[in-house]
């Protein structure tokens, strides 16, 4: 089933992130995770590409895996700026035969390798490169990043809203967010896209805090604030593992009743293939969400 579909069933969508293993990793090692979320009921799962992207050939394999023997809709990540047509073809074509229905797209990460030979000129410079080619193909429904505290390489959230804006218009059927943490800026977020005139459905990206110095870097490299009220709780808790992943799964489960209460369209969890993470939180919304049916 198309995601865009599931927006006009549902009043809000639950759905979470996982990740491909190394490639240096046994592939069946995502299917412990996989195992390990029986009984969350997602709405779906989106695969990404892995660090660097290397994974990227287990996407499409994992969520064909997550749709065929899970019966649990699949989103793959796919990501441009490296990659020649002919590759982004190959990619597509590679997904319409997994029976990949929906997709992610992305600019993607520049390539770690100074060395890194990038196509001359860029057959894909941005995001909407990539979500133009995809609608022309007509198979998908797309989805695409939106960032509530501006993407970092944009001088100004003015700019970005402008370029998310062109992003929708050219076939974008809904977004999902960067992590955040305080919610009145996605609140305030949500107002800007009424005013840009942006409305697809759009899902909160929420990060369970699980270790201080995994979220700090994190914020770093994506530009997220970090709210007092979380520095206390790494101040507090950062020094106790455990402490800090119950007060983590306490501070997400606050975040996603608050944004529940202001009708979100949905909130989709980086769950960083932590199942029993993932399980707690859910299992704590049980209520909410049977109200948001």
């Amino acid at each position: 089933m198309k995601i865009k579909d599931l927006f006009e069933q549902k009043k809000t969508i639950f759905s979470l992130e996982i990740f491909p293993p190394k490639y240096t990793a046994p592939v069946e090692s995502i299917f412990e995770t996989l195992d390990g979320l029986k009984g969350v009921e997602p709405d779906y799962i989106s695969v990404t590409y892995g660090a660097g992207g290397k994974a990227k050939d287990r996407t499409v394999e994992i969520a064909e895996k997550i749709k065929k023997d899970y019966g649990i809709e699949s989103m793959a990540h796919l990501s441009c700026i490296s990659s020649t047509k002919e590759e982004v073809a190959a990619q597509i074509r590679q997904l319409k035969e997994r029976g990949i229905e929906n997709v992610l797209a992305l600019r993607g990460d520049i390539p770690e390798d100074p060395d890194f030979g990038f196509p001359t000129p860029l057959h894909y410079e941005h995001a909407s490169d990539l979500v133009k080619e995809l609608k022309k193909d007509g198979s998908f429904s797309i989805g695409a990043a939106c960032y509530p505290e501006c993407h970092l390489d944009c001088v100004d959230l003015k700019t970005d809203i402008k370029n998310l804006k062109y992003k929708v218009d050219c076939g974008v059927d809904f977004l999902v967010s960067q992590l955040f943490f305080d919610n009145e800026e996605f609140f305030e977020f949500m107002e800007k896209l009424d005013i840009a005139e942006i409305n697809v459905p759009v899902e909160a990206g929420i990060m369970p805090v699980m270790n201080r110095n995994q979220i700090l870097r994190m914020c770093r490299l994506s530009g997220c604030k970090v709210p007092k009220k979380l520095q206390r709780m790494l101040d507090r808790y950062g020094d106790d593992p455990a402490s800090m992943l119950e007060a983590g799964e306490a501070y997400a489960t606050e975040q996603i009743s608050d944004l529940l209460t202001g009708g979100i369209h949905g909130i989709h969890l980086y769950s960083m293939n932590r199942p029993d993470v993932a399980k707690r939180i859910f299992n704590n919304l049980q209520s909410i969400r049977r109200l948001q049916k």
